[in-house]
């Protein structure tokens, strides 16, 4: 009895809020056939740094670190560690090609302000 409970709490707490639009999904798959690997994860976090004091690291990772959170969109697996889950809870991850700019955004409501770069949030 008591293995089911623990599986289930397993399974809770490597689950996170973080989303992947369909455009942002369809661009790391993408971009994961261009590099011809099946190996790999798209990583979000957190790191103190910027001018309003934290910012986004959003990369490639074919590590799975004790206490990730992970969760998947369309076959692309997104990733988050403990620490990093908190600040990004509710999170969406898009992907935007216009002439005025091509990139990954992430849309965070627990950011209370950010600098006019954009690159770090409080």
């Amino acid at each position: 009895m008591s293995d089911t409970i623990t599986t289930e709490a397993a399974t809770d707490a490597t689950s996170h809020g973080v989303l992947l639009s369909d455009a942002a999904s369809a661009k790391v798959a993408s971009l994961l056939e261009q590099e011809g690997r099946d190996d790999l994860r798209l990583r979000l976090a957190v790191q103190p740094g910027g001018c309003s004091g934290l910012i986004y690291q959003l990369y490639f990772d074919e590590r799975l670190l004790d206490g990730d959170a992970t969760a998947e969109f369309d076959g692309v697996e997104v990733v988050v560690d403990k620490m990093s889950v908190p600040y990004l809870d509710g999170a969406t991850i898009d992907f935007e090609d216009t002439i005025q700019k091509q990139g990954f955004t992430i849309d965070n409501p627990n950011a209370q302000g950010s600098c006019a770069c954009g690159d770090s949030f409080h």
